[in-house]
């Protein structure tokens, strides 16, 4: 799994009804963009996570 700033890290719920937990990437602590990620969630709450299995990077579209 790779990032940079400002990618967005989707966590996927785990069961039935529970939503996707969608956060803003704000810091990259690993090497060449491997966990851990500094994580802003869309509540204000920032985390440290290294994410799991169920869990996916969606880069942020370069602007030209």
């Amino acid at each position: 799994m790779r990032a940079t700033e400002g990618d967005q890290l989707i966590q996927h719920g785990r069961v039935v009804g529970e939503h996707d937990k969608v956060a803003e990437i704000v810091e990259v602590m690993g090497e060449e963009g491997a966990p851990p990620y500094r994580v802003r969630f869309q509540d204000g709450h920032e985390a440290v996570c290294s994410p799991g299995p169920d869990s996916e990077i969606r880069h942020r579209e370069i602007q030209l």
